[in-house]
């Protein structure tokens, strides 16, 4: 089965209510259908090949990716894709200064270290009950806040976000540091927050299941190259130093064309055609 009709059949087109949208996805939206706006699969397809081909440049230049997907319907994916492809993740509540005050949150890692050590040593019965049973809180709390991203040693070269509206704190850190933004957005989201929108269902769990398998086959193949190439970082490259150029937020666009994924792109009325869907009432193109 190819990947459009994956992506038709896991619903990723259907959008949120005529009622509860953004002006700003008007753009990414093809019709409605029985007062839902229906997505334009092609340009998913679009975000995605350009998300992908951006995710593989990023690991091959030896550079990590974050996902945050807090919401119910994508916390299995996110730590199941991000474990396998081993790229940091959050799935519990984000953190308010995980980016921006990223020193503070590698001494909390440290403290996570040192709770878990007291743990397997048995060092921790040599408290009182009290204390005991405080410092297991603390490990309990820190461990579910933290742990995806405690492999993360410097801040990450790009974002992947599941429903803007709900990250919102993220994509602002992010914005603020100059961090590129992948986010899968529904009709009701704002596309501004992107450097790459993929328009989308952002409350199937199917759907978000899909688009996280293709960004973490992203991931693996830039870990292919980065593992024959192992390109030299950079110099002056900011990730390192803990506050990333914001010119280069401006450029990610700009170097992945759409031309470049040209190729993979669906005709234009096979998607809707191929599964059924074409709404008879659909409007043209005003939402």
């Amino acid at each position: 089965m190819s990947l459009v009709n994956e992506l038709i059949e896991a619903g990723i087109h259907f959008g949120q209510r005529r009622s509860n949208w953004n002006p700003k996805m008007g753009p990414y939206i093809q019709g409605i259908k029985n007062q839902i706006h229906i997505i334009d699969i092609r340009e998913t397809i679009k975000g995605l090949l350009l998300a992908k081909k951006f995710i593989t440049r990023t690991v091959a230049e030896g550079k990590d990716v974050l996902f945050v997907g807090t919401k119910r319907q994508a916390r299995g994916a996110v730590e199941s894709h991000c474990t396998a492809c081993q790229m940091p993740y959050i799935t519990e509540r984000w953190l308010g200064g995980l980016l921006t005050n990223f020193r503070t949150v590698r001494e909390r890692l440290r403290r996570l270290e040192e709770l878990e050590g007291l743990v397997q040593t048995g060092g921790i019965k040599n408290y009182s009950k009290k204390m005991e049973s405080q410092l297991a809180r603390e490990l309990k709390k820190i461990h579910r806040n933290l742990n995806g991203v405690r492999s993360m040693s410097k801040l990450p070269a790009a974002l992947v976000v599941i429903d803007v509206n709900r990250e919102s704190n993220a994509v602002r850190e992010a914005k603020n540091l100059g961090i590129p933004t992948i986010c899968l957005i529904d009709t009701d989201g704002d596309p501004d927050f992107a450097d790459i929108p993929i328009p989308g269902n952002d409350d199937s769990m199917r759907s978000i299941d899909l688009i996280l398998r293709e960004l973490a086959a992203a991931v693996q193949e830039g870990k292919v190259s980065r593992q024959t190439s192992a390109p030299a970082p950079a110099e002056g490259a900011a990730d390192d130093a803990g506050s990333p150029a914001a010119p280069r937020r401006r450029s990610v666009r700009s170097r992945f064309r759409v031309d470049d994924v040209g190729g993979g792109l669906p005709a234009d009325d096979a998607p809707m055609q191929a599964a059924g869907t074409t709404p008879p009432e659909t409007t043209a193109q005003t939402p």
